[in-house]
Order: structure tokens, then sequence, then C-alpha cells
């Protein structure tokens, strides 16, 4: 007996711990479940606000939300059976009532369909025959006078909505005041309130919609322009260092058999451009990086210089607005550039001049018509004016016009009235703040621009035809500019 009672007492004992120990694993297993849950959820908002992964809004609504409605219509159904009705008469209209409402709810959900005649002929149908079964037998046929105004939100927008949904809620009311008394009243209600209430959550999830669709597109968009300027900047100054080191080299090389020195003097510019180039590039990335007149005529005059060509530069008038001499700047590093790669020049004249309202900035070379060397944007002397000008004529020509037609200015280029090629651009002094969206002075835009001749080829040449504002020793401008790319070997890692 004791034997007995300690074996059952065992076997207790051990069922008491396997249950135990599988309420502990199970436990285990229910926290480790959690914990890959929260993971995962975490991931999946992380990667939703990277925008790896788009917003599902869900699948777009459709006739079969209001579908279910039509079991408001259970108690006619079951008249039909009770002999409450008559069952033909009733029955052809309980098909005609339920093939209408599909008709007309499938529909609902598409605009173009929505506004067709055939939908508010069906409109019209279902009307009709919900008035006649309503008027014909009362009772729970009187539901269907709901269904229908719920039928005409779905169908109806905008002002003419209040107007016909009031008509259906008064002929709703006539109809069931007629066969119920003023009871009725209810009925009416319930077929306003259900008219209203459906077209006002219809064309809220069609607004939702809208919103989702217009924020993807927004964002979209942000990321093609982003896209552009960072092309359009790292083009810019990859171009424009390709110039100037292939400049500085041909000089280096034609010095070096008869002055070393001067030779590595070339050489060490070569080093100071590479190493401002890398810092330009960064600043490229970030989006901060800015032109300015004076450091540009500084390495326009050296860039020149370097190329055999003599320069001449002039200003006068009062001194722009820092954002229009960054304007200016972007035009005297394009049209230089030009002139070194592209023309037999042996001088070029930069005039700065302008009046307390406008500021002009002129580029003139003496190259000769047959020099043809317009890059990928144009020949350098050919005729025709702005045939290489016109939309879609060269990259660095839509950069030019793009820039300036932000800030309101204009662009002519074509050849001059004594030969050579000249380039001229014109500006306020003084630009308006931008608002925020507005265009930057890298942000794209549209200008008008003519003429042939120092085409300013950008991301279609793939030399570069960027002005050689960073092709010499000069040193930087002023404060409020970007240092020179040749002021010395330390201006960059």
């Amino acid at each position: 007996m004791t034997r007995s009672f300690e074996e059952g007492r065992r076997a207790a004992t051990c069922r008491r711990d396997a249950w135990r120990s599988a309420f502990r694993t199970a436990r285990e297993h229910r926290r480790h479940w959690r914990a890959d849950k929260e993971r995962v959820k975490a991931e999946y908002r992380s990667a939703r606000r990277a925008g790896r992964i788009p917003e599902d809004p869900g699948p777009p609504a459709s006739g079969f939300t209001l579908l279910p409605w039509l079991l408001m219509g259970m108690g006619a159904f079951s008249n039909l059976f009770q002999g409450d009705a008559d069952p033909w008469i009733g029955s052809l209209g309980l098909l005609a009532f339920n093939s209408l409402y599909i008709y007309v709810a499938f529909r609902a959900f598409v605009k173009e369909a929505r506004e067709a005649t055939s939908t508010r002929v069906a409109l019209v149908l279902l009307g009709l025959v919900t008035c006649g079964l309503a008027l014909g037998y009362g009772g729970s046929w009187l539901l269907f006078l709901p269904l229908f105004g719920l039928a005409t939100g779905a169908v109806l927008r905008g002002p003419q909505l209040r107007s016909i949904g009031t008509a259906v809620a008064v002929l709703a009311g006539v109809v069931a005041c007629v066969r119920d008394g003023w009871g009725g009243l209810t009925i009416a209600y319930a077929t306003w309130i259900s008219t209203m209430v459906t077209a006002a959550i219809l064309s809220l999830s069609e607004a939702v919609r809208e919103l989702r669709a217009a924020r993807e597109e927004l964002a979209r968009r942000a990321v093609e322009e982003e896209r552009l300027r960072f092309s359009r900047d790292l083009h810019d100054l990859l171009g424009h260092t390709l110039s100037v080191i292939v400049v500085k080299s041909e000089a280096a090389r034609r010095l070096a058999p008869r002055d070393m020195d001067a030779a590595l003097s070339q050489v060490t510019d070569i080093e100071a451009v590479g190493r401002q180039a890398l810092t330009e590039i960064r600043e490229a990335v970030t989006g901060y990086r800015e032109g300015s007149l004076a450091g540009e005529l500084d390495r326009a005059r050296s860039a020149l210089t370097a190329a055999g060509v003599e320069p001449s530069v002039s200003r006068s008038g009062p001194p722009p607005d820092p954002r229009t001499a960054a304007l200016l700047g972007w035009v005297v590093r394009e049209a230089v550039t030009n002139v070194v790669r592209h023309s037999d020049a042996s001088h070029c004249g930069i005039t700065v001049s302008g009046t307390p309202e406008r500021v002009r900035l002129t580029v003139t070379d003496d190259g000769s018509s047959s020099s043809g060397g317009g890059g990928s944007d144009c020949d350098h002397g050919a005729t025709g004016g702005d045939s290489c000008c016109a939309p879609g004529g060269g990259t660095g020509l839509t950069g030019l016009r793009e820039r300036l037609a932000a800030a309101g200015g204009t662009l002519t280029a074509g050849p001059g009235p004594r030969g050579g090629f000249t380039v001229t651009a014109e500006l306020p002094v003084e630009l308006p703040m931008p608002h925020p969206g507005a265009p930057t002075p890298n942000a794209p835009a549209t200008a008008t621009a003519t003429g042939t001749g120092t085409g300013t080829g950008k991301a279609a040449e793939p030399q570069g035809t960027r002005s050689p504002a960073a092709a010499g020793p000069a040193a930087a401008g002023p404060a409020d500019t970007v240092p020179s790319v040749a002021a010395g070997p330390n201006l960059g890692p």
C-alpha cells in the first residue's frame, strides 16, 4: 500500500515537472516570437522611412465594398415565402433592383464610368424600381429606399450632391409616409444619411489616394532634380579640371626643354588643381558649392596666359550682389574654358560693367572662323547665329540658360561684329531672396540664348568644356569668394 502511494506520488511529481518544463518552454518560445515580431516591425519601419519600401495604400476601393448592404433586403426576400407579396412580381422586382444596384455600385469607383450617361440612366431606373416596390408592398420593402440613397451617394460628387441628395430623401419620405404614415420620416432620414455619408467617405478615400500619389510624384521629382544638380555640378568640376590639366600639361611639356623652373611651376599648378578639385567635388556632393566672380576672373586670367592667349580684364560700375556675382562667375568659367580649348584666339577680353539696376558681362575673343572648335555644343566659328543655342544645341549652353533664367537674366552668344566670338550675359545687380522651393543658381530652369562659338559643352562632351577657373596660381578673391584652385598644394587633401 505504501509502495503504491509512493509510486503514485512520484508519477504525479514527474507529470508536474513535465508540465512545468513544457510551460517554461512555451513561455520561452512566446518571448522569442514577440522579440522577432518587434524586430521585424522595427526593420520594416526603418526601411519605409528610408524609402526602400513604398507605402502600401491597400487595394483600391471597388463595388464589393457596397454589396454587403444588400442584406438589408433579406426581410423583403422572406416576405416572398410568407405570401405577403406576389412571388412573381416581387421576385422580378428583387432581381431588377439587385441587378441595377450592382451595376451602379461597380461603376461608381471609376470617374469616367461614374459620369457616363448609362450610369445615370441606371440610377434613375433603380429609383423607379425602388419607389414601385416600396409603394406596392411597404413594410420591409421600404428599406430599399436607404439603399437607393446609398447608390446615389456613391455616384454623385460635387455641388450637385446636396440638392439631389435632399430630393432623394424627400422622395423617400413621401413614399414611406404614403405606406407607413408619419413613421416614414425615419426612412427619409435614413435615406439622407446614407446618401451623404457614402458620398463623404468615398470622396475622402479618393482624396487620400490622390494625396499619396501626389506625394510619391513630388518625391520622385525631388530625386530627379537632385540627380540633375549633382550630375551637372560634377561634370562642371571634372570638365573644368581636365581642361586646365591638359592646358598646363602642354605648357609644362613646352617649357621643360628650355626652362625647367617654369615647367615645375606648371606641374605645381596641376597638383593644386587636382587637390582643389577633390574639395569642390565633396562640396558638390553636399550641395554647398558656389561660384564667385572675382575668383573666376583671376583664375581665367591665369588659364588664358598659360594657353598663350593674352587676357584683358576690366570692371566698372557698382559691385553686384554676391549671388549675381556667383552666376556671372559661372559664365566666365564656361566661356573662357571654350576660348582655351576650341579657338585659335590670341586675345580674349572680359568686361564687367553695370548700372545701379543691371550688370553686364562680356567675353570676346579674336578667333578666326576657320578654327571650327566648338566642341560638342557648336562650332566656334559657325555661322547661323543661334543654331547651337537652340533647344537641344548643347548641354553647356543649356546649363548657362538655366542658371541665368533662374535669376531673370539673359544670355546671348554669337560671332562678333569684327570677327571672333562674343558671349554676353545680363543680370539684375541684386537678386531677390529665393523662397523655399525656388530655383537656385545651380537648379534647373529655362532661359534664352543665341549663337554658336564658344560652346559650353558639359555632360555631352567626354573631354569637358568647363572654363579654366582653376588654371593658375592666382590668389583667391575676397572673403566671400571661393578660393582659387591653383593657390597652392595645401588647399586640399
